[in-house]
């Protein structure tokens, strides 16, 4: 298989530059309407490791999807991407977005630590469970904490802390990445990227998760995303997977600002319940 045209997105689809130019603008001007938000909070000591919360209206109480921008661990920023919040402000659902420092400063296995700080950092900031989500980098991001053991970080929070993940275009089995372009900033080894696929994770009793790909993806990402679903869910977990039709690797991340949209009905309803646990 040529993992290379497989996994490289932006030379599947040539417009990314104008795609990403669109996000930027929009994400600005959503960032300048919001209702309320709290933009900069730090989680750990690096510039990088923030997380910006925007809230449906200022009683900054409602209940909060902690989203994770892609760029295979090493390109992009959360604020590329405020626009995805869209979706389920309209649904009276905060949406933080997480940042964190790229390879190659750091290993992918720090980013996965540095997330899962995040996670805990706005958990004790809002006071409730999460729901999780992601693209691509993201999405593998939001699966990883979907599976996580949260006493084993943090002894002061639920073990549930986070309840539920959705991942868009996620990369959930990282060893394909060996082989192409996108390991020369990663250097991960086969053994290392085996290691950090959650798509072998034990995932914990009542976690959920949903899957979607673009249905103009390659086959590789729309196969990613069956597998999980087919994979957690053999073990017990309640996942499942969709394709947005027609949609490519960029373009699929449109459905987070659409309120109309599956991936919003999905996300909305999983910070609901989060929010209502404990």
């Amino acid at each position: 298989m040529d993992f290379e045209r497989e996994y490289n997105n932006r030379a599947r689809v040539p417009a990314w530059s104008e795609i990403f130019q669109d996000w930027q603008g929009r994400s600005a001007r959503l960032r300048g309407a919001v209702a309320a938000a709290d933009l900069g909070v730090p989680y750990g000591p690096t510039s990088r490791q923030t997380l910006d919360i925007l809230w449906p209206d200022t009683h900054r109480d409602a209940p909060v999807l902690l989203y994770i921008h892609g760029g295979y661990w090493q390109y992009s920023h959360p604020r590329d991407v405020t626009f995805v919040a869209a979706g389920c402000l309209a649904h009276g659902v905060a949406v933080a977005l997480a940042g964190y420092d790229l390879a190659p400063d750091v290993p992918l296995s720090a980013i996965v630590r540095q997330v899962r700080g995040a996670a805990v950092t706005l958990h004790h900031r809002v006071r409730k469970r999460l729901a999780v989500a992601g693209h691509s980098a993201g999405g593998h991001l939001a699966a990883a904490l979907t599976a996580t053991d949260w006493h084993d970080l943090d002894t002061r929070g639920p073990d549930d802390l986070v309840v539920a993940g959705l991942g868009i275009s996620g990369v959930y089995e990282v060893a394909p990445l060996v082989h192409t372009s996108m390991n020369d900033k990663l250097r991960l080894s086969e053994e290392e990227a085996e290691r950090l696929s959650p798509a072998f994770w034990p995932v914990p009793a009542g976690r959920t998760f949903t899957a979607f790909a673009g249905g103009a993806e390659s086959d590789e990402f729309r196969r990613q995303a069956r597998d999980l679903a087919a994979r957690w869910g053999a073990a017990g977990v309640s996942a499942t997977s969709h394709e947005v039709p027609d949609a490519n690797h960029f373009t699929v991340v449109e459905e987070m600002a659409n309120p109309a949209s599956l991936m919003v009905q999905q996300a909305v309803a999983a910070a609901r319940d989060a929010a209502g646990r404990g």
